[in-house]
């Protein structure tokens, strides 16, 4: 298993409603856009990147 790729669950805490657009787009993008949904994404710098640019609408757990 020293092979198997890291994950990161995703779960939406806040709403994007009054934040820039490209915040919205960001949570889109990472399969997001309802508070309280939850998604598992490969942990890699792109991921990660996206997660920072919202990381005060998120909570991430380390799989």
């Amino acid at each position: 298993m020293a092979d198997a790729k890291k994950t990161l669950r995703v779960t939406q805490t806040r709403s994007a409603v009054g934040r820039p657009a490209n915040q919205g787009k960001t949570l889109k993008a990472l399969g997001l856009g309802k508070i309280g949904r939850t998604v598992d994404q490969v942990d890699n710098e792109s991921v990660r990147g996206m997660i920072f640019k919202v990381k005060h609408l998120v909570e991430v757990e380390e799989l």
